[in-house]
C-alpha cells in the first residue's frame, strides 16, 4: 500500500521534513517513490504539490493525519496557510482572576440595566 507520510531530515531537535508517497513497508528514510514537498515546522515554511498528491490519493494512497492536514490547509501555490491561534494560554492563577473579574462584573452590570 501506498502511504504519504513525512520523511524526517535535519540535525537534532531541529527537524524538517520532505513530504513523500512510499510504500509503507519501507523504513520511514527508505526511499520513496514520489517526493512532493517540504515542510519545515519551526518557520512554517513549506512547498508542496497538492495536485500529485490529490491525484495519489485518488488512485489509492493513504494520507498520515499531519499530512491530510496539511493537504487542507495547503494555498493554491502549494504553501502553508497557517493561523496563529488568537487565545492565549494563561495560568491558573491568571484564569481565576480572570473569572473573579467577570464575575464581580456581572452584578454591576444587572444593577444598571435593572436602574434604567
Amino acid at each position: 500500500m501506498v502511504k504519504i507520510r513525512l520523511k524526517r531530515l535535519g540535525y537534532k531537535k531541529n527537524p524538517s521534513y520532505r513530504i513523500v508517497a512510499i510504500d509503507s513497508r519501507e523504513k520511514r528514510e527508505g526511499a520513496p517513490i514520489e517526493e512532493l514537498g517540504y515542510y519545515n515546522p519551526k518557520t512554517k515554511e513549506m512547498k508542496f504539490n497538492v495536485e500529485r498528491a490529490k491525484a495519489r490519493l485518488a488512485q489509492g494512497a493513504q494520507a498520515s493525519d499531519t499530512v491530510m492536514y496539511l493537504i487542507n490547509n495547503a494555498n493554491e501555490d502549494g504553501t502553508l496557510n497557517y493561523k496563529k491561534p488568537e487565545t492565549k494560554k494563561l495560568s491558573k492563577k491568571a484564569q481565576a482572576k480572570l473569572e473573579e473579574a467577570k464575575a464581580q462584573e456581572a452584578p454591576a452590570e444587572a444593577e444598571a440595566t435593572a436602574e434604567a
